[in-house]
């Protein structure tokens, strides 16, 4: 492989290893910050991808759409129809204690995944949505990927700079009390469905934009590519890695999970035709037995809590 090749392939690597990372970060502001037991990525990732296909994409007998708007603002109306999403699901389900949330939201993602396979008017069904808008296509010839990585860069370390302000705030260190014991907060006069709902929100608006990029960077996205394990549970295993209440991480833990997900793709294709069936199983096998060592030698990920200002009861009643 020349050494062109090697680096196409590198900036691909990157451009999606940094969308799971956004994903990794909203899903640590949700559970790592706040607690909350999110199982239901795919949902609002999903939610993102296709509200930024049908605001940029131009008009299509195949499903809605038409209205041509801009990149920026496909991946603004995909982080707010996801961040309304939410704050809808929210409403019934997130006082619920942690199993029951994660039951749920799974359950609201699959919802959400089988409307987006059945509704053809909505999104062209199992065919999905193909030729969907690159930001400045042609522009950058045979460097788009680069100038799109930088999109995606970008994007990380703005809400990698929110997330950090966010949660060494008086907001995030009332999120942190709630987490560590919700009881308590209440006493001390705190709305506690309040800052949870908030963090909910915020997370899945940032899981939106994550689908918009997904979707622009690929140009393709159809109710297959959200299945639970790529779209859910890849990104908790990320975050369970990296570290959880870690912004960095989970940045880290994305880009390291995804390496030996891909990686793991070579060393199944060198198996025999015989097993091609059973290469899908063996990446999970492989997988778990990385997420297993990891438990085992540093149960609190790579990093581990990051240590923020104090997140105490009486701290978050004086704020």
């Amino acid at each position: 492989m020349t050494f062109a090749g090697v680096f196409s392939y590198l900036v691909f690597f990157l451009i999606f290893g940094g969308i799971y990372a956004i994903m990794t970060l909203a899903l640590n502001m949700q559970r790592g910050f706040a607690g909350l037991f999110n199982i239901g990525i795919a949902g609002f990732w999903a939610v993102g991808a296709y509200t930024s296909a049908i605001m940029t994409k131009g008009a299509s007998p195949d499903q809605l759409g038409g209205f041509g708007m801009p990149f920026i603002i496909g991946l603004l109306a995909a982080g707010l129809i996801a961040a309304l999403v939410a704050f809808l699901v929210g409403i019934p389900t997130i006082r619920l204690r942690e199993d029951y949330l994660g039951i749920a939201t799974i359950g609201i993602a699959e919802i959400i995944r089988l409307v987006i396979k059945n509704e053809a008017w909505l999104s062209n069904g199992v065919r999905g949505i193909s030729a969907i808008p690159k930001p400045l296509a042609g522009s950058f010839g045979q460097n788009y990927n680069l100038f799109f990585l930088m999109i995606v860069v970008f994007i990380i370390a703005l809400f990698y700079y929110l997330s950090e302000k966010g949660i060494n705030s008086p907001w995030g260190r009332i999120l942190r009390a709630i987490r560590e014991d919700e009881e308590v907060v209440k006493a001390v006069g705190k709305n506690v469905v309040r800052y949870r709902m908030e963090a909910f929100v915020l997370g899945a608006f940032m899981m939106g934009v994550g689908g918009a990029l997904y979707a622009h960077f690929t140009s393709f996205i159809s109710p297959e590519a959200f299945r639970p394990m790529q779209a859910t549970f890849l990104v908790w295993i990320m975050l369970i890695i990296g570290g959880s209440a870690n912004n960095f991480g989970s940045i880290v833990g994305a880009f390291l999970t995804w390496g030996i997900w891909t990686g793991t793709e070579f060393l199944t294709g060198m198996l025999p035709a015989a097993y091609t069936t059973q290469a899908a199983a063996i990446r999970v096998i492989l997988i778990g037995i990385f997420l297993e060592v990891i438990l085992l030698s540093r149960p609190q990920g790579l990093f581990g809590e990051k240590k923020y200002s104090s997140a105490s009861a009486a701290e978050a009643a004086d704020n």
